[in-house]
């Protein structure tokens, strides 16, 4: 497969289209390669098909250049695989409400690949998930066909790192780890990433478990050191001490030090799910991830403070929550891109409406949330959440302006001067001064 690969005479299948899956598609696609999505939405494989991009760091005419030549098609028919000579599984890894691992749609997606498996193929699972994944669940059932890895088929967990929004870093320039179930697959694999991803950033390690953890690694880092934030947020809010000031001060030491910021709590795929698969995985160990679970519980619990916060607020201006407008501003997981999966802002904007706050909410990237969300009620009987278009009526209405996502283009002085009290999460309304401008309030 080594010379096919060089020659991208490869038939290549990315499974799931999402914001892993789609950018995957699109780089090995540009780079020449035939590519395949492969995704039970029916809506995805149509809008591909259409060059119609869903994912704000993708524009349409990206995917029209490639479907026009014909190196990027999409289907929901799983039959396509039977073709394929490199498959990647590039699918949802949730947790349960037990927050317990979810990897159904990693089983589900390995027997679709072995029912289709092609002698000879190269898979790549690229989900996020635990330790043993790839060796414990989709080998066995590869198996299961009567095909041996390491001579009817290759197998290697290569973690996604993709960044929604970030404009510096992409597929291209991100080092790509990759460990292989055993060095043949592992070779290939590099073969196939050095395409569209320099050799030098390509990292070898010596098992799929060692990437696997890699990959938890990285996210759990950034949810423990959040969460230290987050607790001394709390603190230092009893202590009437400002923690934007205290990081920014901290942050002149050039060495040992590295800034984390606090904020409405966590939201996207990764920071707030990977605690609880390493920490599900450690218990078949006998070994309980303390630590890391608390640090995951002080960031699932941000949302909460925030509310309080608000609540507190109202209550210096002699409102209750009940009954008064607010507005929320950005529901999106992050600054300037259009998922709000496991966005804070909605565990925010779902509690305010419980205890019966008209909420409507602003934000120019996500148009319209759905009941699809774990956390978030469109409709809850005692309260009600719609969007609005952002005017100065629409600020000078609100009881509380709670800003809770800090999109680039929101116009922060404009805000303020029309707002009569900001519950700001971000620290945007640093250093803003205008003349008329309501009561703010950070956390």
């Amino acid at each position: 497969m080594k010379a096919q690969i060089d020659k991208k005479q490869v038939q290549i299948a990315v499974m799931g289209l999402g914001y892993v899956g789609l950018p995957l598609a699109l780089e090995f696609a540009k780079s020449g390669f035939h590519v395949m999505g492969v995704d039970p939405d029916k809506r995805k494989s149509r809008a591909i098909i259409q060059g119609k991009s869903y994912i704000s760091d993708i524009e349409d005419s990206d995917i029209k250049q490639v479907v026009n030549k014909g190196f990027l098609k999409a289907t929901s028919d799983f039959s396509a695989l039977s073709d394929m000579d490199v498959i990647f599984i590039c699918v949802p890894t949730p947790f349960s409400k037990f927050k317990e691992p979810d990897v159904s749609f990693i089983i589900d997606a390995s027997r679709r690949i072995r029912e289709f498996l092609k002698k000879g193929a190269l898979i790549i699972l690229e989900s996020t998930t635990y330790p043993g994944t790839t060796e414990e669940i989709v080998l066995p059932i590869l198996e299961e066909g009567g095909l041996k890895c390491g001579k009817d088929f290759f197998l290697v967990f290569s973690p996604e790192r993709v960044d929604p929004g970030n404009k510096h870093f992409s597929i291209r320039n991100t080092p790509k780890v990759i460990g292989g179930v055993d060095k043949q697959s592992a070779a290939l694999a590099k073969r196939l990433y050095s395409q569209i991803i320099a050799q030098q950033l390509i990292i070898e390690v010596s098992n799929p478990r060692i990437a696997e953890m890699t990959k938890l690694l990285e996210n759990i880092f950034r949810s423990v050191n959040i969460a230290l934030i987050n607790e001394l947020t709390f603190l230092c809010d009893r202590m009437n001490i400002d923690i934007w000031e205290v990081i920014d001060a901290a942050s002149s030491k050039p060495f040992g030090f590295m800034p984390f910021y606090p904020g409405p709590g966590v939201g996207g795929h990764c920071i707030p799910v990977d605690p609880y698969y390493l920490s599900w995985k450690a218990r078949e160990y006998d070994f309980y991830t303390k630590f890391i679970e608390m640090s995951a519980e002080i960031n699932l619990n941000m949302p909460r403070y925030v509310v309080q916060k608000i609540f507190e607020a109202l209550n210096e201006d002699g409102k209750s929550i009940s009954g008064s407008k607010i507005l929320a501003l950005g529901i999106a997981f992050k600054k300037d891109i259009n998922d709000a999966r496991n966005s804070p802002a909605l565990k925010v904007i779902d509690e305010l409406v419980s205890r019966g706050a008209n909420v409507v909410y602003h934000d120019p990237f996500i148009k319209a949330v759905g009941n699809g969300s774990e956390y978030f009620r469109v409709e809850s009987g005692v309260g009600k959440i719609t969007s609005a278009r952002m005017s100065r009526k629409l600020l000078t209405e609100q009881d509380c302006v709670c800003i809770l996502v800090d999109h680039e283009c929101f116009n922060i002085p404009f805000i303020v001067k029309n707002s009569k009290l900001i519950v700001d999460t971000r620290n945007v309304t640093k250093n803003v001064k205008v003349s008329g401008g309501g009561r703010i309030v950070k956390i």
